[in-house]
């Protein structure tokens, strides 16, 4: 069932679920394509998680046929073409959406030049844009004309997302270029400083996912590489530590993160490191200059966590020390 786009708050709006969520047997796949056939990748294919159920790819076609959109960049649009590209599907999907979707790009540029700007950001029920869709179905030339037309970096999907948090979970290199390229400061922190509902910024997701060239990207353009995520309080760092990720945590630790932020319990990077066991890291840290007696909220310092493991005690050089009120000597 189609119906028009109404001028509603809720456009705005953000849900609760997740792209992973829906079930890939809810829609039918597309009728006529090759791509989803038996051994043609289809577990790669989001189509069918994304569209209406009466869309084919024939229909589509019908629908590309019917725009007949000229090639040249400004066109006048015909009361019937307005009504197409203010036509929304069952699934809050514009023909835009499912061109993306569809991966028929040609035809998603076309719909860009044609599409008045306040369409562009139009979100379907799953609370995403065209750029949200162009993003994480991997469409750099699609992200970048949509930029273009200068639709909106921090709209946010059903998790809270950004087109630049998908992009970061997914690895999406060229996508994220695209969008950090020829922004301003201002503009691009308030994007990467935004936080999904699981309470990352973008550099907690590229971290998380070990994608540390975007992470080089992300901090290349001044992103604040201290900023806590909102849960539990941790910085890049204490996530590079707790996944014992020796490359983020020098890359951060290089790059000036603070080694000594604590979060909402009180423990550092260090005192990750040490609870973990993980001697390297732990040294890298104490190279870094951290401060091994902060005491958590559990009154604990990284000292006390690293009683009876000889090779992070090895790293602290006191003479006499005390570990849960017993001394240690001779190091």
């Amino acid at each position: 069932m189609e119906r028009k786009i109404e001028q509603d708050e809720s456009w705005t709006d953000s849900g609760i679920d997740s792209f992973k969520s829906i079930p890939r047997d809810q829609y039918p796949s597309l009728e006529t394509s090759e791509k989803d056939k038996p051994g043609c990748g289809t577990e790669e294919r989001l189509d069918s998680a994304y569209v209406s159920s009466s869309l084919t790819t024939d229909s589509l076609d019908d629908l590309i046929d019917k725009c007949r959109i000229s090639e040249a960049t400004e066109c006048e649009c015909t009361e019937e073409e307005v009504s197409l590209l203010t036509t929304l599907t069952e699934d809050g999907d514009t023909i835009l959406h499912l061109a993306i979707i569809h991966e028929e790009e040609d035809f998603a540029h076309q719909l860009i030049d044609l599409f008045p700007h306040e369409l562009l950001d139009i979100q379907n029920n799953l609370y995403q844009t065209p750029l949200h869709l162009a993003t994480y179905l991997n469409q750099p030339s699609v992200v970048k004309k949509l930029l273009v037309k200068g639709v909106s970096l921090d709209l946010q999907d059903q998790e809270g997302n950004t087109p630049l948090h998908v992009a970061c979970e997914r690895g999406l290199w060229e996508c994220a270029c695209e969008m950090v390229h020829d922004v301003s400061a201002n503009k691009l922190a308030h994007v990467t400083e935004a936080q999904n509902w699981r309470g990352l910024a973008c550099l907690h997701v590229a971290t998380r996912h070990k994608h540390h060239r975007l992470m080089r990207l992300l901090l290349k353009k001044g992103v604040d590489l201290n900023i806590q995520e909102g849960t539990s309080g941790k910085s890049a760092l204490h996530m590079a530590v707790e996944l014992h990720d020796v490359s983020a945590v020098t890359l951060l630790l290089n790059r000036g993160a603070n080694v000594d932020a604590a979060m909402f319990n009180g423990c550092t990077a260090l005192h990750l490191a040490v609870g973990r066991q993980d001697a390297s890291i732990a040294n890298l840290l104490c190279q870094a200059g951290a401060d091994k007696m902060i005491r958590n909220l559990e009154d604990e310092t990284a000292l006390d966590l690293a009683d009876g493991n000889d090779d992070i005690l090895a790293l602290f050089p006191f003479d006499d020390i005390q570990i849960m009120g017993r001394t240690v000597t001779n190091f």
